[in-house]
């Protein structure tokens, strides 16, 4: 019996895999250009780590008009969770972040290079398999195991490194006879891969972000195809990237030491492997220690808390390219109303070490996004995180064309007031828009002089009045109460005056309002309406 034979035992009907390489050719793109993917496996909440590098893959594919495609690598389905496929592409899909091929819900794809998801490949791998039997560079084992239990033991009381290589990758010196009796004999196995390897020798790699990293040789016969028919990650991650047309991998750092492994893969099987670029984890300071963003410590390191929130998506996205990159925060500042694709994304530019993660910092950011946006686009997506989390706020902005107005309050300005960082803050900003104050937020003023302001300024106040001509009233309204009219002037020679005429003007915010910070008040008093106001102002007096 020779290797062909023994393949066709094993694998009867697969196709040749000359079939798979003209069903899936060489892409057709200009030169240089990156073919990247997100490949995650469908094992949990999608955790912020795989939104950084899905966005790092669609940058770098944009960036040099190449390809970023979604796979789902759903190979080990015993920790497989029920609707993780779908939350991984809706979450993509929340982000903007959209593939330009892929998965794009449970069962369906677009593009010419799927089904993007492993185990609707199971014929591919198969052949695959079957070519590498063929060309003497994989085998079937039949170790139970107990066998395998029994031989890690004997490695640990060694003190030797476990695994399956050399003397104790006992099935690999079968005899093809050998295996070819016990398959017939109906004796269970999986396929492993043949390695040529040895520890003592070193391979080199050149990581796109780590540069030049080097390791021992891989001399583990590891197993390509499981006793489910199923191929492990490895072999799939080589089938796929390689039909694919992949040409960088992007992928946290997690994978870095089977870096050796996966480019012997690519090199016994006779294909190019892929530019690999590892991402190092996203680090939180913990008490002055750094340690990974953990799914248990952290709700932020799961991509729903956002949403939960009201982060929208473009803060997250740009604070995760400001700590991949970190001079998109100076190009951003220059280039306020750019698309985030027009900046000069580089792999090579990210940290080795680890970003910090500071949800702080993102939600500052958050707000100078929000402040540039339009009353429209608040009103929207301020909406619809309501209708899911807050019907208190729905109801407001229930009242579209009024709450349009009170959103629209001083923005569109060159220098808008940046006071909402995430949909949860909106409420607590326009609240006093929509009810009268119960409390008022006095400070350097008693209630009595409070009155006597207010009063003074009901006899003066005209809706009709333009800003300045109101806040030439409102020095004359300081003058009466004793008040200085100007600013400096009251600096100049405090002790001349109780206030000045912005303690005036806070007085008829607070009045308003009761808060004495908020927006321009000569915008909200407009918004508010004659009506509105003054019944206000007489319940404060009275």
């Amino acid at each position: 019996m020779d290797y062909k034979e023994l393949a066709d035992l094993i694998f009867p009907n697969a196709k040749p895999i000359e079939y798979y390489e003209k069903m899936y050719p060489e892409r057709d793109l200009p030169e240089g250009a990156i073919v990247t993917r997100y490949a995650p496996s469908p094992t949990g909440h999608m955790h912020i780590g795989g939104l950084y590098q899905a966005l790092c893959s669609k940058m770098a594919a944009t960036k040099t008009k190449g390809v970023f495609f979604l796979r789902i690598e759903d190979t080990d389905q015993k920790r497989e969770i029920d609707g993780a496929d779908t939350e991984i592409i809706d979450s993509l899909k929340e982000f903007d972040i959209i593939p330009d091929e892929g998965m794009i819900s449970s069962d369906e794809w677009k593009g010419n290079y799927g089904p993007y998801k492993q185990s609707l490949r199971k014929d591919i791998y198969e052949s695959y398999a079957k070519y590498m039997i063929e060309i003497g560079k994989a085998y079937p084992c039949f170790c139970t195991s107990e066998e395998l239990e029994e031989m890690r033991v004997k490695q640990e009381n060694a003190k030797i490194r476990p695994g399956y290589y050399g003397v104790w990758a006992k099935c690999r010196n079968l005899s093809l006879d050998e295996m070819a009796e016990k398959i017939k004999a109906g004796v269970p196995y999986i396929i492993r891969f043949k390695s040529d390897g040895r520890e003592d020798r070193k391979i080199e790699i050149h990581d796109g972000i780590r540069g030049k990293v080097i390791f021992p040789e891989n001399d583990l016969d590891i197993p390509i195809i499981k006793s489910d028919g199923l191929p492990t990650y490895h072999f799939a991650h080589l089938v796929d990237d390689h039909l694919m047309r992949t040409t960088m991998v992007i992928r946290g750092d997690e994978w870095l030491a089977s870096v050796p492994l996966h480019v012997q893969l690519f090199q016994e099987a006779g294909f190019k492997p892929p530019k690999y670029c590892h991402i190092s984890p996203i680090m939180k300071n913990d008490n002055g220690n750094k340690r990974k963003l953990s799914k248990r410590k952290d709700p932020e390191a799961a991509v729903s808390y956002y949403e939960e929130i009201g982060v929208p998506p473009e803060a997250v996205k740009e604070y995760l390219l400001n700590i991949a990159n970190s001079s998109f925060e100076n190009w951003r500042r220059q280039n306020k109303d750019k698309s985030i694709y027009d900046f000069d994304f580089q792999i090579s530019k990210m940290s080795v070490s680890g970003a910090l993660f500071d949800l702080t910092k993102m939600l500052d950011d958050s707000k100078a996004i929000i402040s540039r946006f339009s009353a429209e686009k608040v009103y929207n997506e301020g909406y619809k995180w309501a209708e899911k989390h807050d019907i208190e706020l729905k109801k407001l902005l229930d009242q579209k064309d009024y709450a349009l107005k009170v959103i629209g309050i001083e923005r569109g300005k060159e220098k808008p007031r940046k006071d909402i960082a995430k949909w949860s803050d909106l409420k607590d900003n326009i609240i006093y828009m929509f009810e009268e104050p119960k409390e008022f937020d006095f400070d350097k003023i008693n209630g009595e002089e409070a009155k006597k302001v207010i009063s003074e300024y009901m006899k003066l106040y005209d809706e009709n009045d333009d800003k300045q001509t109101w806040f030439d009233k409102m020095k004359d309204v300081a003058e009466k109460c004793g008040y200085a009219r100007e600013v400096k002037k009251y600096k100049a020679n405090p002790e001349k005056w109780p206030g000045h005429v912005g303690d005036v003007s806070t007085v008829i915010r607070v009045a308003i309002t009761g808060r004495r910070n908020t927006p321009d008040l000569y915008e909200i008093l407009q918004v508010l309406g004659k009506d509105e106001v003054m019944d206000r102002l007489s319940k404060f007096t009275n």
